[in-house]
């Protein structure tokens, strides 16, 4: 995808600040310092417009980034920290739950966990909580790039037995650093989106997909 403008909008912490322009938005969820601001910065080509940080719980937030006046990027809190305080971590739970359950933009959640590592237990709890409400859901694999490309496959089998994942639900190996998956994820993305047949599909979406031998 072609990206010609990406801002960020603003951190909400709640429905009266979400943006009232009704378009498409894709949640962004994952353990704290899973690299889910490096994957925002990677699809819009930007380097540093999501500020990333080694320091886990960083994001406190939904914060919206809007891509080509077209579609919302949503980052949400990172799961999993057990620094943060617990009184802190159901503020966040209740924050997330409620905007994932009554946003009506919302068109897909973007699940990021690292290809390095089996799924956590908080990896599969979330994926099962939005499965078990029925919402859209792709995998992404982040860090790619830290393996060999040999062991991809099984490191992918093994998320994949993790998650019990339901036949549809697709996964995406990806590589902030190396831009592996990109494109294929911009498919997910904009196909899910703009269902086919809408009228407001946006111009430049892409044709085909960079699978990377998978």
């Amino acid at each position: 995808m072609k990206i010609t403008n990406a801002e960020f909008v603003i951190s909400a912490v709640g429905p009266n600040q979400y943006p009232e322009d009704a378009l498409p938005e894709i949640a962004l969820a994952g353990r704290s310092n899973v690299g889910k601001s490096s994957l925002i910065n990677r699809m819009i080509n930007r380097k540093n417009l999501a500020r990333t940080s080694s320091t886990p719980g960083k994001t406190q937030h939904l914060n919206y980034y809007r891509i080509n006046d077209e579609i919302y990027f949503v980052d949400f809190p990172g799961y999993g920290y057990a620094k943060v305080s617990k009184s802190q971590r159901e503020v966040w739970g209740k924050m997330i739950e409620k905007y994932l359950l009554e946003r009506e933009t919302l068109r897909l959640v973007l699940l990021i966990i690292d290809l390095r590592h089996p799924p956590s237990k908080d990896d599969e709890l979330m994926y099962d909580w939005l499965k078990h409400y029925e919402l859209p859901v792709c995998v992404v694999a982040t860090k790619a790039d830290k393996i060999p490309k040999s062991r991809w496959q099984k490191h992918l089998k093994i998320i994949k037995e993790a998650l019990v994942m339901r036949a549809g639900d697709p996964i995406v190996m990806f590589s902030s650093e190396a831009g592996i998956g990109r494109d294929e994820l911009w498919g997910q993305i904009l196909r899910l989106a703009y269902p086919e047949g809408t009228t407001d599909q946006p111009e430049n979406m892409p044709e085909s997909t960079d699978r990377e031998g998978i």
